[in-house]
């Protein structure tokens, strides 16, 4: 056995340091190799990823890209998190939310690793009078209770508070929020008659009586759900809980009681780094607010899982968003972690769903033990700039919002809802042409899925901005397809003829039957053209047997009755084609299209 001397050298001492120009020079070899032509300076801007707020990914990060000073955790600016311990004694809080007077499903929920307890109560929930039916049973000096009660908060508060008084709770022994949300209640319903007075002596109430109840929640989910980036997300939370912070101090408050009441909400995506940099974002941006203020800066955050990356097709990958994105959550260092149901977009979720949810943070703390670092993505080149770069974009959406005269006045003037609905046509576009792939959905969907029914959740506010959901475009069209299925049996189909052996067309093949099914169409590769059903064909085969046989089975294939003939592959000069598939087209305009001339409504 042969013994390295100790004498402090690094093993990787002998080789040079390679540049940053010569992987440029080497990285630029490999994309000319593949039909590339770019400069070794230009190398770097080819493999970069363009983000939404107009910002970059970056193929490399290294020690030059510089971010400001993060700090220590529990220290300002707290982008390494809010408490200097982070989540290691003993994970986030896992909170679970219930929209259905359901004390069964609540009791089985703190039984099993549930730790607070999210309830929706008045519209999009249950009534304020069943509080203490949900609550039967449960321990509410161990377990926090958050509201979520849009315009009824008052009488939610006040029965929420006299359940503590009537079961013997201490004042100082409960925990939990009130849920009031004036301005995020405007974003869901347009409604802006929401009077702040009770608002801000629930707030007082708080503040003098009850140390361990806050009284508001700044929730930036509307504002998501809405279509927004990231950054607009920021903005308008940074937004809102300054106009809190201002209410609350012109009716008595100080800034630091103030400061105290507010619990900011956000949504954690399947983006993981996004996720991460964003919830590090978020309390740069509110320490900045509190020392200008005169106030401890620390963002008490709570994140749930994205409604809007929810599918309704294929619902089980859901599963699998939702495990990256509470494991994001935790890594970005929120203090509570809401896991919607996979079924969530389906209705109210069953027994099962609501296990997976609460088991997906208990395997990711217990099993995975993802909470036992403090902040495990900081000193992350990449993730430092990308929190530098989302607090810049969060701070510059917010300052305009400010210039609009705050946040109600940017909902009211349009101004708010004009830039989501800009964020979200252009991320629309990518849904369409599968530059955002949605698995199950627009890659690989599987049309032979047995669907999921579930029991109607209560209808969620409405009114003021949309909702919206990445599936959206894809599932309308698979709903014209089931309604072609209902009534007549069959799905509409496409032929697909494949040229060549399996070597030429298996790639094309596969992209080609994808692409239809995302639309509900049923490919068919087997047989003739005539025993098919099919109304339409697609060609699937290499650029050199299309040179030589494309026109030749066009023709054959429209003397068959083919009314319409693809070729999946670059737009080219064949005869008899009448349009092309290929990676980045329209799929939902090629899919809508192809459904109306089939008939299909």
């Amino acid at each position: 056995m042969t013994v390295l001397p100790d004498d402090g050298l690094s093993l990787a001492a002998e080789f040079p340091d390679a540049t940053h120009e010569q992987w440029q020079r080497l990285v630029a070899g490999v994309l000319r190799k593949s039909g590339k032509e770019v400069s070794d300076d230009a190398a770097e801007d080819a493999l970069s990823t363009t983000l939404e707020d107009g910002l970059r990914a970056r193929p490399l990060y290294s020690a030059h890209d510089s971010a400001p000073d993060p700090g220590l955790p529990g220290f300002a600016p707290f982008v390494r998190g809010g408490r200097a311990e982070g989540n290691t004694l003993g994970g986030w809080d896992v909170r679970q939310r219930h929209t259905a007077a359901d004390n069964g499903a609540v009791l089985a929920d703190l039984e099993n690793g549930v730790a607070s307890l999210w309830l929706a109560v008045g519209a999009g929930g249950f009534p304020v009078s069943s509080l203490g039916t949900v609550l039967d049973g449960v321990y509410l000096d161990l377990a926090p209770v958050v509201l979520e009660a849009g315009r009824e908060v008052e009488p939610a508060a006040r029965e929420l508070l006299r359940i503590y008084e009537e079961r013997g709770v201490a004042r100082d022994a409960a925990r939990g929020n009130l849920g009031a949300d004036p301005l995020g209640h405007e974003a869901r319903t347009g409604d802006d008659g929401f009077d702040l007075a009770p608002v801000a002596a629930l707030a007082r109430l708080c503040a003098e009586e009850y140390p361990g109840l806050r009284a508001l929640t700044v929730d930036a989910l509307p504002y998501h759900e809405a279509g927004g980036s990231a950054g607009q997300e920021l903005g308008c939370s940074l937004a809102t809980g300054v106009a809190y912070l201002r209410e609350l101090t012109g009716a008595g408050l100080s800034v630091e009681q103030a400061c105290a009441q507010l619990e900011f909400r956000y949504a954690a995506t399947a983006d993981q780094f996004l996720t991460i940099a964003k919830l590090r974002a978020a309390r740069r941006l509110w320490a900045r607010v509190a020392e200008v203020c005169g106030a401890p800066g620390g963002q008490v955050q709570h994140a749930v899982t994205s409604p809007v990356m929810m599918s309704r097709r294929d619902p089980w990958v859901n599963m699998l968003r939702a495990t990256v994105a509470t494991l994001a959550a935790g890594v970005g260092g929120a203090e509570s972690v809401t896991v919607l149901p996979f079924d969530h977009a389906l209705g109210l979720p069953d027994a099962f769903t609501r296990r997976i949810a609460r088991n997906t943070s208990t395997i990711l703390v217990e099993e995975s033990h993802l909470s036992r670092v403090i902040d495990p993505a900081g000193g992350s080149w990449y993730v430092e700039r990308l929190t530098d770069e989302l607090a810049h974009a969060g701070w510059e959406f917010f300052q305009s919002i400010e210039r609009a005269g705050g946040q109600a006045a940017a909902l009211r003037s349009g101004l708010v809802g004009q830039e989501l609905a800009a964020t979200w046509q252009a991320r629309s576009a990518k849904l369409a042409k599968r530059r955002e792939p949605v698995t199950g959905v627009s890659e690989f969907p599987h049309l032979a899925e047995r669907s999921v029914a579930r029991e109607p959740a209560p209808e969620p506010p409405s009114g003021g901005l949309p909702r919206v959901r990445r599936d959206e475009a894809y599932e309308a069209l698979r709903a014209r397809s089931d309604a072609h299925l209902a009534a007549t049996g069959t799905r509409p189909r496409i032929f697909l003829a494949a040229l060549g052996p399996a070597a030429a067309h298996t790639a094309r093949l596969t992209f080609a039957s994808n692409l239809f099914q995302a639309g509900g169409i049923e490919p068919v590769t087997e047989g003739a053209f005539e025993d098919s059903g099919a109304s339409e064909a697609c060609l699937c085969s290499s650029d050199a047997l299309y040179e030589e046989r494309a026109a030749e089975v066009t023709a054959s294939l429209k003397s068959a009755g083919a009314a319409h003939v693809f070729l999946a592959g670059r737009p080219g000069q064949y005869p008899g084609v009448d349009d092309y598939v290929f990676a980045g087209c329209d799929a939902v305009a090629v899919l809508s299209a192809t459904l109306d001339r089939m008939g299909v409504s």
